[in-house]
């Protein structure tokens, strides 16, 4: 079961030895006033495709495209592998087999949306609504679907025609297309715009580059719907004016857009002229938005500066040391000498005392 302007797609298998060939055939009303017609590629205005193997198996796939009322029918796939099966004065030993499968097409229910589209800046919630009338079957169930993802919460088994949905705050989250899907057969269903300005960020705030070399800034967007235009400033010191740049200037700029992100390259940088504030903007069909990011330029010698401050720091401690080293050295020779002499005099009356206790023996 289809609706009208979707497709169809029919498969069929056979296998036999020799391998079958596989043709296909449209059945339309009923014994015994019924019309059969055979389907080629390309038939009904290139609406009818057919794509077939024969790989150790025969294989066939019928598609059908754009389908409209007049589609409604029986579709059959025939399989024979006779050698005289398209011979029309021989009739065929075999005959051909035959699997069938109905195509029935549907118009188009009538949902109505309430609202069609939510695109006021003012309004800060929502409630969406959508009423089914002359459905192809019962309804079984219906849910919500928000960019293509269920909402959670949103299934229900009732066989309601007109549900609803509210949205608590409209901002960038919860921005984009909402679709309620009431289950039929097939399912039907419609789609809601929520629109909102688009929300642009500096994928970082602060940028740092060396001078002569490449700068890379960076906003991107989210919310719906995205940015169609993008733009670039540089501002002036007190961001009181900024000037546009333009893609591909003098080779100094060059700028890469997609709908959700732009990039700047900055070349050749020069600390006096490309240090300062730049400005992304971005711009949908509800208005504009931007952010700012601060680029700052090193000087070439920036990293030269950290080593000569250690070299300096090394250069001061070595002339501590040796000053200190200096100034203790006669302090150290006189405490040598003292401690040297203390010795000999000890010895000295060592050996008086010992020449006293040999004279008192020898008398």
């Amino acid at each position: 079961m289809k609706l009208i302007e979707d497709s169809a797609e029919l498969d069929c298998e056979v296998i036999g030895n020799p391998i079958p060939e596989v043709l296909w055939w449209f059945i339309e009303g009923e014994e015994p006033i019924e019309t059969v017609t055979q389907l080629f590629d390309g038939a009904r205005e290139d609406c009818v495709h057919i794509n077939a193997t024969y790989i150790n198996h025969a294989t066939s796939t019928l598609i059908l495209t754009n389908l409209t009322l007049n589609d409604t029918g029986v579709y059959e796939c025939r399989a024979s592998n006779d050698p005289d099966r398209n011979d029309l004065k021989t009739p065929p030993k075999v005959k051909w087999i035959r699997s069938q499968a109905n195509v029935i097409v549907f118009e188009h229910a009538a949902i109505t949306t309430k609202p069609e589209v939510v695109n006021d800046q003012n309004q800060t919630s929502a409630t969406l609504s959508c009423n089914l009338t002359n459905p192809s079957s019962p309804i079984k169930g219906y849910y919500w679907t928000h960019n293509g993802k269920t909402i959670d919460k949103s299934e229900s088994t009732t066989g309601k025609a007109f549900i609803e949905h509210e949205i608590k705050k409209i901002d960038y989250h919860s921005a984009g297309l909402y679709a309620c899907v009431f289950q039929t057969e097939p399912e039907v269903n419609a789609t809601i715009e929520v629109k909102v300005l688009p929300h642009v960020v500096a994928y970082k705030h602060s940028e740092n580059a060396n001078e002569k070399d490449k700068a890379v800034l960076i906003c991107v967007s989210h919310g719906y719907p995205l940015p169609t235009d993008w733009s670039w400033y540089k501002l002036s010191e007190d961001e009181s004016e900024k000037t546009p740049i333009v893609n591909g200037t003098i080779d100094k700029y060059e700028i890469k857009n997609t709908p959700n992100k732009t990039t700047l390259y900055v070349k050749d940088l020069d600390i006096n002229k490309d240090m300062g504030m730049y400005q992304c903007q971005g711009t949908n069909e509800i208005g504009s938005a931007s952010d700012k990011i601060q680029l700052r330029v090193r000087s070439q010698l920036a990293a030269l500066w950290p080593f000569l401050g250690i070299v300096a720091e090394v250069i001061i401690l070595i002339t501590i040391i040796f000053i200190y080293e200096k100034r203790r050295k006669p302090d150290e020779i006189n405490d040598d000498d003292d401690s040297g002499s203390a010795p000999l005099k000890s010895n000295a009356a060592t050996n008086h005392k010992d020449k006293n206790v040999r004279q008192r023996n020898s008398n």
